[in-house]
């Protein structure tokens, strides 16, 4: 296998990985309401909810630090050693704007993440998790 397959390969991972990551956060949390409301009892589990709560924590302090996205920056650089084109913006970016044809200056975007984790922050209050047992 070619050395540029195998960075294809990689790349397309990452991808994946990263569009899992994107619908745990974004989906995780519509389902922690949804689950209260049909009181679905795994929406509480500390285990999930810590995730979640790490995961969109992540997200928002990389972006008030203005720092680009591991997952995109590791992506990039496989295509690139591939020889493929890369994104010129963040991953979120070109995905919306593939999507939605929307683009937005950076700031828009540390405000959506922000208040989403606020959100997130927020289940941890409105619906708390179990405890943990002994």
């Amino acid at each position: 296998m070619a050395k540029e397959t195998v960075y294809l390969v990689l790349a397309d991972s990452i991808l994946i990985v990263h569009t899992l990551f994107v619908a745990f956060v974004v989906v995780g949390l519509v389902l922690i309401y949804m689950g209260y409301w049909l009181i679905w009892p795994w929406v509480k589990n500390f285990w999930f909810r810590l995730g979640h709560l790490t995961a969109i924590t992540f997200v928002v302090v990389s972006t008030w630090l203005g720092n680009d996205c591991p997952l995109t920056v590791w992506e990039m650089a496989l295509r690139e050693a591939a020889g493929e084109s890369v994104y010129q913006t963040s991953f979120i970016q070109y995905w919306l704007h593939q999507i939605l044809y929307y683009t937005a200056p950076d700031w828009v975007f540390v405000a959506i993440y922000t208040a989403f984790g606020a959100l997130v922050l927020a289940s941890w209050f409105l619906i708390p998790p179990n405890p943990l047992r002994k």
